[in-house]
């Protein structure tokens, strides 16, 4: 016997014929003796016409509380009316929104945003194994908490995936099955290049910086929530099987998805090439990236702006990068010249939080300004930051960025 968390997003249940799918799925998994625990999204669109029509009828006068309780509604409906559908297909099922006495999802008091009180809804949510030991099937609402005055909360972008998450986590769960209107993760989008082939698996750590870029498979923040000892996948509702194999998500590796930072532990060289208008011409970055791969040499870093390129590479190579790129310089009639720089030290910050936190870059680098450390080179990403900064100050630098993560 196995314990399914099965998310339905918005689309999967978007009319009636696929809520019956749906439902005859999560019954079909419970019938091999699998215990399944529901999550479902709002129906497809009843948020956006939840959002319109109070718009049209308040404007902007209603409140964040007002708010939640509205959106609320698309949840709830949704609770409902898949439990009822199990019910007809002859299993028993339970919906539970924040009103139920078995509501798991615990939060602090933020309408729009909240918060998971992680032990408070760990602890809940060891009731949800009641209902499952007596062969109910519940379906829980996604995106939705309950504030510590017993008011409804919502989770924000991407809440239902981060409610299946959590309860995988929290119900010690085999598999949480992300089902949704692709078949998986594919190499591109489909509707842009019909050669796209889906993936058989995929990193937490690949998903979420390919989320931060505009997929819309599964939101990013979703993923710090998923406990790497479970399985988890994204599948199809079309197919109606939530045993098809879809895109399995691995990981995370590192076992958490929490703030991080790390300090390379050697020498970063740096080699500047200058030329006029080095941009415009084609091929260029191509060609001095393709010498040092050629030669087996690492780039950690590269920057490029109009008559300048400076790459980061590891000390050890820098004198054969030296001269490759020399000679790759007086054979070019855009190329000047070319310097290699002091040792440097780089850092690597990464957090999912960076994509929700305005400022995030002004809160690593205000310290090392305090303390008089210069920043040689800055990268970024919606995922991480990458700092160089004077071999002799790695050490210092290290500590402080700690510090801003705590």
């Amino acid at each position: 016997m196995e314990t399914l968390i099965a998310k339905f997003g918005g689309t999967s249940i978007g009319n009636g014929e696929r809520i019956r799918k749906a439902a005859q799925s999560v019954v079909n998994e419970f019938m091999k003796g699998n215990r399944v625990v529901v999550v479902v999204s709002a129906i497809n669109k009843t948020t956006d016409n939840l959002i319109s029509i109070t718009e049209d009828s308040i404007g902007d006068d209603p409140t964040p509380k007002q708010m939640a309780e509205i959106l609320s509604m698309g949840e709830m409906t949704s609770a409902r009316v898949f439990s009822s559908v199990v019910e007809s297909l002859g299993v028993k099922s339970e919906f539970i929104d924040p009103y139920n006495r078995f509501w798991p999802i615990l939060t602090d008091s933020n309408p729009l945003k909240a918060k998971i009180n992680f032990a408070a809804s760990e602890e809940k949510s060891k009731e949800i194994s009641e209902l499952l030991d007596q062969g109910i099937i519940p379906v829980i609402c996604g995106f939705l908490g309950k504030g510590p005055r017993d008011e409804i909360t919502t989770l924000g972008r991407g809440g239902s995936d981060i409610t299946a998450f959590f309860l995988g986590h929290a119900l010690e769960a085999n598999e949480v099955i992300i089902v949704t209107d692709v078949n998986g993760v594919m190499t591109t989008d489909p509707n842009k290049i019909e050669e796209a082939e889906k993936l058989d698996h995929i990193s937490v750590e690949e998903m979420r910086d390919l989320a931060t870029h505009g997929a819309q498979v599964l939101h990013p923040f979703a993923l710090q929530y998923k406990d790497p000892r479970i399985k988890a996948k994204i599948i199809s509702f079309e197919k109606g099987d939530l045993s098809d194999s879809g895109t399995a998500i691995i990981g995370p590796l590192n076992g958490d998805m929490l703030k991080t930072a790390t300090l390379y532990p050697e020498p970063i060289s740096v080699v500047a090439i200058v030329g006029e208008k080095m941009l415009n011409k084609k091929g260029l970055l191509a060609n001095l990236t393709s010498v040092l791969a050629e030669n087996d040499i690492n780039i950690f870093g590269i920057s490029a702006g109009e008559n300048s390129v400076t790459t980061f590479i590891n000390k050890k190579d820098a004198d054969n990068a030296y001269h490759l790129l020399h000679t790759l310089v007086i054979g070019s009639d855009r190329l000047s010249s070319l310097s290699l720089g002091q040792d440097i030290a780089m850092l690597t910050v990464v957090s999912p939080d960076f994509i929700e936190t305005p400022g995030i870059i002004s809160d690593i680098t205000n310290p090392l300004r305090k303390n008089n450390i210069n920043i040689v080179e800055i990268s970024s990403s919606q995922t991480a930051v990458v700092i160089f900064v004077d071999w002799e100050d790695g050490k210092r630098a290290f500590e402080y960025v700690k510090e801003v993560l705590e």
